[in-house]
Parts: C-alpha cells; sequence; structure tokens
C-alpha cells in the first residue's frame, strides 16, 4: 500500500520550502503525497508559474523519496468541462503536465464530480443521472490523452465522495456514490468502448461524523465509507465486469480520508472562524486511534492500493479541516507519533491480521561474523528484514546437529536488526549459524540464511 497525505503544503515558490514541507511529511511517517493543479478554461498547459511550483515539489519529492500523486481538476462547478473544446482542453493540460512532470506518474482526473461543488449539472431533466455520463467523456478523453503520453502513467478515475442526497429537485443536487457508479457503468457499457478509461477508483470514504468509528458500515443506504468495501467491489464489478474496463478486480485508492481534531486551549490563536456543529471534531488521542483503525480496515482490503490521509497540516480556517498531525503553525500534534506508528506497522505488514493473507519476508544483507572474528568471541549478525520480522538465530554443531544455543527477536521492516550469540556456551566444535525470518502477524514462508562453518573460541566451551 502506498501511504501518504493529499496535502498542497508542499506546493511552494522555491524549493527550499518544498523540501522542508516534504520532510514534515517523511517525519510524519507518509511516503507518499497527492498535490493538486487546477485546469481553468482555456488552458491547454500549465502556465509558467503553476509549472515551477509542480518542477518544485517533483524535486522536493525526489529529495525526499516520496512519490507523488496529482490531482488535475477544475476548481468549481462553474467551469465543469461539458463541451468537446472544454474537454480537450482538460486532457491536452494533463497530458501537458504529464510531459513537463515525468516523475508524476499518477494522474487523478477531476475530484468530487458526485457533488454539485464541483459538477453541474448533475441531473437531467428528466432526473436522470447526468454527471457520471458527462464524467465519463471527459475521464476518457483524459485517459487516452494521457497514455498517448506515457503508457505507464496510471490514471485513476472517480475520486468520489462518500455521500450524495441523489435528490434532483433538492436544495443542493448531488449523486451518492452508489448512484454515480452505476450511471458510469450503463454509460460506459452504452459507449462501445473497448478500452478502458481508469487504472484504478479513487474514493473519498470519510465517515458521517469525525467522531464517527471507521467501522460504520452503511448497508441500507447509498453512503459509502470504509466499512463499506465489499459495496464498492460490488458496485465496481456491477459497472464494469465483462467488459474491457476493470471492475471487481480494479485496485482502489483512498485518497482522501480525514478526522479532525479539536486544537488545545494553547494552539487557539492560529485559528480562525467557528468549526461547524456536523463536523463532531475529535481530541488528539481519539484522532490517532481512528486513523490507526482505518489503516487496519484498508489493508486488509485486497483491492486497496493506499490511503492518503487528509491532511497532514491543519487548514487555519476552522470552517475548513483541521485534520492533520501538525498543527497550523507546523508544530507536532500529540497524535503525530502514533499515527507515524500505525504508517510503520502498515507498511511492515503488522498492522492487522487478515484473513488469507500470507506475507513472506527476506532477510537483506545478512552479515554473519567472519571465522577469524567469531573465534575471538565476537558473534553478532547484522542484517534488515524487507518487512516486520520475527527472527530467530540458531547455532547448530557441524558434527551431530544438534543445536548449541538460540536467541529470538523482533524487528520493524527496513530497520538494522542485530543479534548476537555473545556469552554464549557453543563448545569447542565448529558450528553453523542459521538465521531464519518470518512474519510476526501475516506469516507466509519461513526463510533461513546459513553462515559458513564457524569455530568457536575455547572460551566458549
Amino acid at each position: 500500500m502506498t501511504l501518504g497525505a493529499a496535502e498542497d503544503v508542499v506546493r511552494a515558490p522555491d524549493l527550499v520550502t518544498a523540501r522542508a514541507k516534504m520532510s514534515m511529511l517523511r517525519l510524519a511517517g507518509f511516503t507518499s503525497v497527492r498535490v493538486t493543479s487546477n485546469w481553468q478554461p482555456g488552458l491547454r498547459a500549465p502556465a509558467a508559474g503553476e509549472l515551477a511550483i509542480l518542477r518544485n515539489v517533483e524535486a522536493a519529492a525526489r529529495l525526499s523519496a516520496v512519490r507523488v500523486y496529482v490531482s488535475v481538476y477544475h476548481p468549481g462547478s462553474r467551469t465543469t468541462p461539458l463541451t468537446p473544446t472544454a474537454r480537450a482542453e482538460f486532457a491536452a493540460y494533463s497530458a501537458a503536465l504529464a510531459r513537463a512532470l515525468p516523475s508524476f506518474d499518477d494522474v487523478i482526473v477531476g475530484n468530487e464530480p458526485n457533488l454539485n461543488r464541483f459538477w453541474l449539472p448533475q441531473f437531467a431533466l428528466d432526473g436522470s443521472n447526468a454527471s457520471a455520463p458527462a464524467y465519463l467523456e471527459l475521464l476518457t478523453q483524459v485517459y487516452d490523452a494521457l497514455k498517448s503520453t506515457d503508457r505507464t502513467i496510471r490514471v485513476w478515475g472517480g475520486a468520489l465522495a462518500p455521500r450524495g442526497s441523489d435528490r434532483p429537485t433538492g436544495i443542493r443536487p448531488t449523486s451518492s456514490p452508489t448512484a454515480f457508479l452505476k450511471a458510469l457503468g450503463v454509460a460506459y457499457r452504452a459507449s462501445g468502448r473497448t478500452l478502458p478509461v481508469m487504472d484504478g477508483l479513487a474514493m473519498h470514504p470519510y465517515p458521517d461524523t469525525s467522531s464517527q468509528s471507521p467501522d460504520t458500515a452503511h448497508p441500507n443506504t447509498t453512503t459509502i465509507g470504509l466499512a463499506d468495501y465489499d459495496k464498492l467491489v460490488g458496485l465496481l464489478a456491477e459497472a464494469f465486469d465483462g467488459t474491457a474496463q476493470p471492475g471487481s478486480t480494479l485496485p482502489i485508492l483512498y485518497d482522501e480520508y480525514g478526522i479532525e481534531s479539536v486544537p488545545p486551549p494553547g494552539k487557539t490563536p492560529l485559528y480562525t472562524g467557528t468549526e461547524p456543529t456536523t463536523t463532531q471534531p475529535v481530541d488528539e488521542r481519539t484522532q490517532s486511534a481512528q486513523y490507526a483503525r482505518a489503516l487496519q480496515l484498508a489493508f486488509c482490503q485486497p483491492n486497496v492500493a493506499g490511503m492518503l490521509l487528509f491532511h497532514s497540516h491543519d487548514e487555519t480556517a476552522l470552517l475548513s479541516w483541521q485534520s492533520g498531525v501538525y498543527y497550523a503553525d507546523g508544530s507536532p500534534k500529540a497524535s503525530l507519533y502514533a499515527v507515524r506508528d500505525a504508517l510503520d506497522r502498515t507498511r511492515g505488514g503488522s498492522i492487522s491480521r487478515c484473513e488469507g493473507l500470507a506475507l513472506d519476508v527476506q532477510p537483506l544483507a545478512v552479515r554473519f561474523p567472519s571465522p577469524a572474528r567469531f573465534l575471538q568471541g565476537l558473534r553478532d549478525v547484522r542484517f534488515r528484514c524487507s518487512l516486520d520480522c520475527a527472527w530467530e538465530l540458531r547455532a547448530s554443531r557441524v558434527a551431530n546437529g544438534s543445536v548449541a544455543a538460540i536467541v529470538r527477536g523482533y524487528g520493524r521492516g527496513g530497520a538494522e536488526q542485530f543479534a548476537t550469540l555473545r556469552g554464549r556456551k557453543l563448545g569447542s566444535g565448529p558450528v553453523r549459524l542459521a538465521l531464519t525470518v518470518t512474519h510476526p502477524v501475516n506469516p507466509g514462508l519461513a526463510t533461513t540464511r546459513e553462515s559458513r562453518e564457524l569455530r568457536p573460541g575455547p572460551a566458549s566451551a
């Protein structure tokens, strides 16, 4: 899984600032970031200033080993690309961005097209869904333009909001993700297209409020939250299975998921306005627990390719989002450390036990002691594990295969591990060391590395 933040704070006018912000993301445990780039009517390529900012993001990401997702969308419903000309411009803009920034391999097309804030009209005069068929036309054109630029670019469609009213005559006409995906499938099948239109689906599975558990499912409504994975996969199957567009096997990216926390009294001067009563923000301890639980759920969902938390840094307006692990001034919240640990455990495969999941761990850069050092009593073994691991170092006597000594331990994936047999009585005959690693939570096959024949010194008998 890719694990990161949806965060435009890294969009900086100079490389020094972009690198500093990117380093803060890494410090919080994020290894991916999603940034935005707005298309405006008339634009066929990013303006010089926009391109300079994105190049700073690209350079800072390379220096910090961060994977970048770029979300290309129009800033609001007044600029919805509904005409052939507008769609052609949007597609040209996306392709020009990809050519100028070759390390940006993931492009998300649009933002919450099932909401009237970003897409109008949502419904036709007869009350049928209008946003999904119109969005499909845009997605198709952008997909083809990006693939013509670079076949390896991953095109993510959807970026859907988790809720919608499905009421054409309502005050706020919005489409639920359930209705939108069904309509998208109908439109795709009717188009007769024999190529896909997306390599993955982006989804924003926000809870109904920040105080709601990520475990809350919505079996009887059209909402899609984190606990509605099976419903989401079923909708994708209904929409696309049997066509050129993958459905039930389509990768899913949760590219926005946020839990707001309440700023403590010492930080309230940083924020302005009033918190909406519908948000129901939580304390920082609960925020970190909610994020950890969200990662546990996503980790065990087979089609999920990643999760991006919204945000890393709080926004200053209370009307907006205080969902970061940093306050608005860049100082860390108490939740940062717990969230970073949860991200590390997810990356290492230990965040949750998943039914049917078996992870094979590889020991990396194993360094057994040389015969000379072993003879001197230096019996340290250093190594790393490709994922979180449970390890065992065993010394066996060459003469008869009997076990002379065993030490065991646990390690975090990627971190240097240290196992030692110092002080253990091994006898005077030659021994062979065997290092075995396996996954501690979702065990697959055990992997063993053996040393050459080593002879202990006289003191070890």
